[in-house]
């Protein structure tokens, strides 16, 4: 189970987030709302957990952002804001449930395990991600950018899926051979440099706004970024 945390509070991100890997579950953390509502944008998680006092973007607002694009993922507001009022302005922006601080974990987490499988019955997986005009259906298999279909062999492909399911993660070469070729280790191979520079060439040639960028010494991050914003 992938788990979003969007809580500013240090302390109590290290309880949760010690308690939900421990409970085996996966746990992305962002310390305020415009980060957080990135990562919900970008990325795909079972469960949000989302605190409204919060800088930056506060989790009304984030909460409403998130349902502008999607309406199926569970959100759980954790806030110290319990009046009857504030929890009926939570839930109409969007949350699906509302607990008080302080709480006990036990009730945090079966909160979280019954808002994943309400959000799993009758939900449609997401087939196709979109990002500057390039749109992969994971079901398909295929690829297009503005409405151009991408001839893509069976490894470009694969390459391309990690990457636009990984949006704005810097990605290191070990990684991506672990994800894409099932390689545990380095052998040295220049393998991930050739596909990517083949994958660029076919989704990024032509077009101003670039997806593929080299991050030096650490290994390649996907995301949307002009022509003149870069020299990768």
């Amino acid at each position: 189970m992938k788990i979003l945390l969007i809580e500013d509070e240090p302390g109590l991100v290290s309880v949760i987030l010690r308690g939900l890997t421990a409970a085996g579950m996966e746990v992305s953390v962002a310390a305020d709302g415009k980060m957080g509502l990135e990562m919900a944008q970008t990325h795909s998680f079972d469960v949000i957990i989302l605190d409204i006092m919060l800088p930056g973007m506060n989790g009304i607002q984030v909460c409403k952002e998130i349902r502008k694009q999607d309406d199926a993922v569970a959100i759980l507001m954790l806030t110290a804001l319990s009046s009857t009022e504030n929890i009926v302005t939570g839930l109409n922006s969007g949350a699906d449930d509302y607990l008080a601080k302080p709480f006990k974990f036990a009730e945090l987490e079966a909160r979280i395990r019954t808002l994943a499988r309400r959000s799993r019955v009758g939900s449609t997986p997401k087939s196709v991600i979109s990002i500057a005009g390039l749109e992969v259906d994971i079901v398909s298999k295929t690829a297009k950018r503005d409405n151009k279909n991408i001839a893509l062999t069976a490894t470009e492909y694969n390459l391309l899926e990690y990457f636009v399911k990984n949006q704005n993660m810097v990605l290191s070469r070990i990684q991506i051979l672990e994800n894409v070729w099932d390689i545990d280790f380095n052998m040295g191979t220049n393998v991930v440099d050739v596909y990517v520079n083949y994958l660029r060439k076919k989704i990024d040639i032509g077009y101003d706004v670039k997806l593929i960028h080299t991050v030096f010494g650490m290994g390649y991050i996907f995301k949307e970024e002009t022509a003149d914003e870069t020299s990768n």
